[in-house]
């Protein structure tokens, strides 16, 4: 009983020296974040509201905008949806089974993250443009990649698609797969097993690889940059068309069409802080 009381009852208070540190830690993550963050954010609102609410509104009924807002959206529906089956089969793969390649499979999916995106871009463009490996063959029978938006797609497929798998992997290794293996020796199919058991135990954590996902792949500049053509009205997304918009000297739509990412930005954060509390604390 005395054991159980001293055990329950074992909490040290803060020495003074702790709370300065802790103090002076948070002060610097604030300030960081306020510098780095909260300022430029800020700063890209005031200027995008600088001549009216009018006007802006104004710069984001432009056709060209118009455009580039349709095709980024166009190009997360496609390379989500797609990124995330690779992302649960890539998953199921790695923390299932053993096979020959496994650590090299690990490997290539990290690929992205030391990648260049610009190296990407050039590497489809080495593929798949007029003077690549198979540019000749896609020109012979009209099938234009790069400077096109299958192009884009590609390139932002690269780029964006450890995040569902990266987040997976580990949850479902620690999750291990007593389940499932009682539910196919009771005789239940692979994919009943999927949908009722696996499915609902990495749900969190599969919303949130899709929000990272797709927050990676509204804001990708540099592989969709050389790959792209920047070709008005066509081959702009919104990155592509707020520095299009800027090099022109058209600050207030430039920093409109900013503004609309940064609000995009805003709400994958808002989306990724409620999957954070509705998984709950240690765990997906």
């Amino acid at each position: 009983m005395g054991a159980g009381a001293s055990v329950g009852t074992d909490v040290r208070p803060m020495t003074r020296g702790a709370r300065v540190a802790r103090a002076l830690l948070l002060v610097i993550s604030f300030g960081f974040l306020g510098l780095l963050l909260m300022a430029p954010l800020g700063a890209v609102l005031v200027q995008a509201l600088a001549k009216g609410l009018g006007e802006w509104a104004r710069s984001l009924v432009d056709p060209d905008t118009i455009s580039s807002i349709k095709l980024t959206l166009m190009t997360a529906a496609i390379v989500v949806p797609v990124n995330t089956i690779f992302g649960i089969c890539a998953a199921w793969a790695i923390a299932r089974f053993e096979f020959r390649g496994k650590s090299l499979l690990v490997t290539l999916i990290d690929l992205p993250f030391a990648v260049s995106p610009v190296i990407a871009g050039l590497v489809l463009v080495f593929l798949f443009g007029a003077q690549g490996w198979f540019g000749e063959w896609l020109l012979d029978h009209d099938l234009p990649i790069v400077f096109a938006v299958p192009g884009i797609v590609l390139a932002t497929i690269f780029i964006s698609f450890p995040y569902v798998a990266r987040e997976l992997i580990p949850l479902m290794q620690q999750q291990g797969s007593d389940e499932e293996v009682a539910a196919l020796s009771l005789g239940a199919r692979p994919w009943t097993t999927f949908v009722r058991i696996t499915l609902p135990k990495i749900r969190w954590g599969l919303l949130y690889g899709v929000i990272l996902c797709n927050a990676r792949v509204m804001g990708e500049f540099g592989a969709v940059s050389v790959v792209s053509g920047h070709i008005r009205g066509m081959t702009n997304t919104m990155p592509l068309q707020v520095e299009i918009l800027y090099n022109e000297y058209n600050f207030v739509a430039a920093f409109a069409v900013a503004s609309v990412l940064a609000l995009l930005a805003i709400l994958t954060l808002v989306a990724k802080t409620l999957v954070e509390w509705r998984s709950g604390p240690g765990g997906h």
